[in-house]
């Protein structure tokens, strides 16, 4: 073989591992129809979280929903989602729909703030007004356990896997079971994600 057809090979490789690495970090979207039975029997509402505020509040209070789960951070190349995230819950949250923010400093320190801080900056910035968390881990060693099982293949099946970056999200349903989830690269308007949360809302 000569050199130029090795070279060319060898930059098809390097190609393909760039798109499969970029596609690892920021994640493939999978969606289901929401109304499909599930056998899966844990819920991501089956936990009782700090708000931002440092209050408990029972994710079980937003059973009979259709729930976004996300984990934001303020200082990420994707921040500019709250803009979208906040547009969505505006449009449809008098339809049963809200969006739950869980600010996570995992990826390359870019949520380091306080919770008090992280509430000023989404408030004053991007007017966000739906229910945000108190900081937690969404992998690792310290990982919380909602994001334990979001990530559990034995737990949410198809949706499992390793949270790649900051803005992934997952869609519950109104019967409490993960039914989509969208990488951090799928914008909250994308016409994906929009289709999913009319389908769960139906």
């Amino acid at each position: 073989m000569n050199k130029s057809l090795i070279a060319a090979s060898l930059v098809a490789v390097v190609a393909v591992y760039g798109v499969m690495r970029v596609r690892t970090v920021l994640g493939a979207d999978v969606v289901k129809d929401p109304a499909a039975p599930d056998t899966k029997a844990a819920s991501p509402l089956d936990f009782t979280m700090k708000d931002i505020d440092g209050k408990d509040l029972n994710l079980a209070d937003y059973k009979g929903k259709v729930v976004m789960i996300v984990n934001v951070a303020s200082k990420c190349g994707f921040t500019p989602q709250y803009k979208g995230l906040e547009a969505l819950y505006e449009k449809y949250k008098d339809k049963g729909f809200v969006i739950l923010g869980f600010p996570a400093n995992n990826f390359k320190s870019q949520e380091p703030g306080t919770d008090a801080q992280i509430k000023q900056f989404c408030t004053a910035t991007y007017n966000v007004s739906f229910p945000m968390f108190s900081k937690i881990s969404v992998k690792g060693d310290d990982q919380a356990p909602l994001y334990k099982l979001l990530t559990s293949k034995d737990a949410n099946g198809d949706f499992a896997g390793d949270i790649g970056w900051n803005f992934t999200k997952f869609l519950v349903g109104k019967d409490g079971k993960v039914y989509a989830r969208f990488g951090s690269s799928t914008k909250p308007d994308d016409a994906k994600v929009v289709e999913a949360i009319e389908k769960g809302l139906k």
